[in-house]
Parts: C-alpha cells; sequence; structure tokens
C-alpha cells in the first residue's frame, strides 16, 4: 500500500489553511496504481454475493463503477436531492455545520440485495451512515463499506 500512497498528491493548506489536501487524481491517472487501487477495494469482497455496489456522490462515482464491473454486479448512484429522475427513498443526515441529504432510486435496491458501499474518503462518517440507512430502508443489507 504504500507504493500506492505515493501516488496520492498531498497539497498543503487546501482548501484553507492547516488542511492539507490528498489529491486522488494522480493516483487515477496511474493505469497500473488504479488497478490495484481497485482491486485492493474488492479483494475482501470477492468471494461473497453482492447484488450492487452503491457509489456515493461524487467521488464515490470514481471506484464504485470499476469496482461493480470488477465484482459482476451492478452500480446504484447515491445522489444529492433532485438529481434522480425517478422515485427516491431519501435520508437527511447531519453536517459539522447543517444538513444535507442523500437519495437513491426506490427500486435500486431490492429486498435482501446485498450492497457494498463505496466513496472516496470517510470523514465522520455521517454520509456513510446515511447510506447504510438508505439501503436498510429499502430492504438491503449492507456487506461493507469501502
Amino acid at each position: 500500500m504504500d507504493d500506492l500512497k505515493q501516488l496520492i498528491r498531498e497539497v498543503p493548506d487546501f482548501p484553507k489553511a492547516g488542511i492539507n489536501f490528498y489529491d486522488i487524481t494522480t493516483l487515477l491517472k496511474h493505469p497500473e496504481g488504479f488497478r490495484r487501487t481497485i482491486d485492493a477495494l474488492v479483494a475482501q469482497f470477492e468471494g461473497d454475493k453482492v447484488d450492487t455496489v452503491v457509489g456515493i456522490e461524487a467521488r464515490g462515482f470514481i471506484f464504485a463503477p470499476a469496482m461493480a464491473y470488477r465484482l459482476g454486479t451492478g452500480f446504484v448512484p447515491a445522489r444529492k436531492p433532485g438529481k434522480l429522475p425517478s422515485q427516491c427513498a431519501s435520508v437527511s443526515y447531519d453536517l459539522e455545520y447543517g444538513q444535507d441529504a442523500l437519495q437513491i432510486h426506490s427500486d435500486a435496491v431490492g429486498a435482501g440485495h446485498r450492497v457494498l458501499i463505496a466513496d472516496d474518503l470517510l470523514a465522520t462518517g455521517g454520509t456513510a451512515a446515511a447510506v447504510v440507512k438508505l439501503v436498510e430502508q429499502l430492504g438491503g443489507e449492507v456487506v461493507g463499506l469501502t
């Protein structure tokens, strides 16, 4: 993993002073690094039955479809309100300074579907917890978060 970490650019003081931003675009443009990242993300789930990979807007959309492809499953986007064209399940969650919400199509996850949730980072865990609630609200079972 250390060699993959070397492919991630660290940008000091972005978006504001005192914060180090880890820019994954340098990893994504590296074919072998990107392939190895996807391989590592799905390795622990390859023997499990996974029906769907849910990707959290927006950078989860980068990893989740590639993971779904590797696992031979479908991909479902979790989006901000108003972005999906059909009937949606929705959940609100707390941010450090306010609230936000996420939605997925109501027919995207069925009863008993085994779901893997993917995002690009985990900060407070509020976004991931919200998507877990969405999946469970629709009758799905979360098998993992990456």
